[in-house]
Order: C-alpha cells, then sequence, then structure tokens
C-alpha cells in the first residue's frame, strides 16, 4: 500500500506577532512590588469575558507575575460578590 503524505503548506507572507506587553509592569521592579487591588471590580472586569471566564495570558499580554496576581485578585472578589461566577445567560 501506498502512504499520502499531506502537502507541506507554503507560507507565504509570515509576519512574526508583535509581542503584547503587560500593562501593569513598566520594568521588573515594578512588576515586583505591583498589588492588584480585589477591590477595584472595574479594572478586575477588563480581564473578563462576557460570560465571566478570566482572559488568558497569552490574550491580554500579562507576565506570569501579574496574571497570577490577577487571578488571586479576581477569585476574591468572587467570593465577596463582587463579581459573579457566571454571568446571566439569557434563554433559549
Amino acid at each position: 500500500m501506498r502512504r499520502f503524505q499531506k502537502p507541506k503548506r507554503e507560507i507565504t507572507n509570515f509576519k512574526p506577532r508583535k509581542k503584547r506587553v503587560c500593562r501593569h509592569c513598566t520594568d521588573k521592579k515594578s512588576c515586583r512590588e505591583l498589588y492588584i487591588d480585589f477591590k477595584d471590580t472595574k479594572k478586575l472586569s477588563r480581564f473578563l469575558t462576557e460570560q465571566g471566564k478570566m482572559i488568558p495570558k497569552r490574550t491580554s499580554g500579562n507576565c506570569a507575575r501579574s496574571q497570577r496576581q490577577l487571578a488571586i485578585a479576581i477569585k476574591r472578589a468572587r467570593h465577596l460578590a463582587l463579581l459573579p461566577y457566571v454571568a446571566d445567560i439569557p434563554p433559549r
């Protein structure tokens, strides 16, 4: 039997993606001293989708340290009922 191989894609006009920059830290020192307040729901809601899910690091552009602090702040705000766990989904 003869095996068929998929044709290799020809990559044309490939542009590398622009690296997203963390909004919270301008340099490593300011990132270490960063504290994201869980009571600031307006700022935290920017990192939630319409369904109430957290936006991942690769999409938001946060650094790892900021993303961890952001996740903790969102979870604390949810626990205190400042943010919803799940947004209202209209019935079908």
